[in-house]
């Protein structure tokens, strides 16, 4: 078995740099060729970019492998994408007018259908998004830069944003899993995202138990509360699939279903020649001396 290790300490790292390009490039095109995002969950994009940030300050104090703090920065580099795509291409509201008119308004997806406090992630302009991104990276930077002097608070600091980096990356199907759930289909959510990350937790469990380079423990408890939610959510596809297409029924006025003699709202007769009466019958010599 000494062989399959040696493989997998080669494959997996290369695997793990490439997997954000692997991951989601399917599911940018997909969006931009379809001009719509729906069905995918933005909270996708949010739960990536705050954990693989997390995980770039929580290097210089943990030092883990360098494979880990590279895939980090192409996660990166690759949700910014697919957030900037998923924005451009939102569905548009249902309503026209007022609020309705908005870009992005009613926006009540990912991990809770009702509002969130300050609509947070749910705004009705892109610009909000980025703000968030920008502002959360320029307080790790001023934080690391302040605490990384001081020796017996920093080891205590990086462990904290290391771990709360994974916790929020082990999170990361549960978004999609409730989406999937709430709408009765996988429709929006491509299978090969699935299938990579099926395949990314195999080759991962398999490299952080068997690597001789430093993998803390974070890593490997996050990594398997992560397979079994990206396991779960390919029993949902199993179950719902592209979901079932509802048709469209048109609704017919209650009296189309009379007879035309009996209906009193139908349209008079065309061929008639003004002699007739509402009834049907032609006017008597008597009646017209009336």
């Amino acid at each position: 078995m000494a062989w399959l290790t040696t493989i997998t300490g080669y494959l997996t790292p290369i695997f793990l740099i490439m997997s954000p390009v692997l991951s989601y490039s399917d599911q940018a095109y997909s969006m931009h060729r379809s001009r719509s995002s729906a069905g995918f969950s933005l909270d996708i994009p949010l739960i990536m970019l705050v954990a693989s940030l997390c995980r770039i300050f929580y290097y210089p104090g943990a030092r883990f492998d360098v494979a880990l703090l590279i895939q980090s920065l192409v996660m990166v580099v690759i949700q910014a994408i697919l957030l900037k795509i998923a924005l451009d291409n939102r569905p548009a509201p249902a309503s026209k007018g007022g609020d309705g008119a908005v870009p992005f308004a009613r926006a009540n997806e990912g991990l809770w259908e009702r509002a969130r406090p300050y609509k947070f992630w749910q705004w009705r302009s892109s610009k909000p998004y980025w703000q968030f991104i920008l502002s959360l990276f320029i307080g790790l930077t001023v934080c690391e830069l302040i605490l990384a002097p001081v020796h017996g608070v920093y080891p205590i600091y990086s462990s904290f944003i290391g771990y709360a980096g994974l916790t929020i990356e082990a999170t990361l199907p549960l978004p999609q899993i409730l989406a999937n759930r709430r709408l009765r289909s996988c429709k929006g959510f491509r299978f090969s995202v699935l299938v990579s990350w099926l395949v990314g937790d195999a080759m991962k469990m398999a490299w952080f138990f068997t690597s001789s380079t430093s993998i803390p423990w974070a890593f490997k408890i996050c990594g398997i509360f992560q397979a079994g939610c990206d396991s779960f959510l390919g029993v949902q596809y199993l179950m719902y699939g592209s979901g079932p297409s509802l048709p469209t029924v048109i609704k017919e006025h209650p009296l189309s279903e009379w007879p035309e003699s009996q209906n009193p709202f139908a349209s008079p007769n065309p061929h008639s020649s003004g002699r007739d009466t509402p009834l049907g019958r032609r006017t008597s010599a008597t009646e017209k001396k009336i």
